[in-house]
């Protein structure tokens, strides 16, 4: 069956519910498992012009430390479970599309990931990675809620 996960994390509450999923959806498989974060790139348009590049700087080294330590949590726990997980942390303007090229880059057969549930207008004019992942790859997708 499926040999090789993709899990695309974001550190929050539901991402920790989907990785641990995988690594037991892994185990059982026998698969392996690679646990990927998106920072996305530091938005200047969203900021006042007096930021300079040292907040910048700051922002990117902050985010890839965060996601470091996070994915070496995870790494960790499916070592434990006796899982082999890789783990990358990409920058990207769009992050549903950084999942789909590691996916693809590292010849995954499933991209695990979850779904914030959000409906309606708010699903609407935030949007949903999980869904431009779901639309965009041929890849198949297991979301977990």
């Amino acid at each position: 069956m499926f040999k090789h996960l993709l899990v695309a994390v974001d550190g929050s509450t539901l991402s920790d519910t989907a990785y641990r999923k995988a690594i037991a959806l892994a185990q059982a498989l026998q698969a392996r498992i690679t646990a990927i974060e998106v920072v996305a790139h530091y938005d200047v348009m969203r900021l006042q012009t007096a930021m300079l590049r040292e907040t910048r700087e700051h922002y990117m080294q902050e985010a890839y430390r965060q996601a470091e330590a996070y994915l070496t949590t995870i790494a960790e726990e499916a070592a434990a479970a006796g899982v082999n997980c890789d783990t990358a942390c990409v920058t990207g303007d769009h992050i549903f599309q950084a999942i789909i090229d590691e996916a693809e880059a590292r010849q995954c057969d499933l991209i695990v990931m979850a779904s914030h549930g959000r409906r309606g207008v708010e699903a609407l004019v935030i949007g949903s990675e999980t869904h431009r992942v779901l639309t965009h790859t041929k890849i198949a997708v297991l979301v977990f809620r």
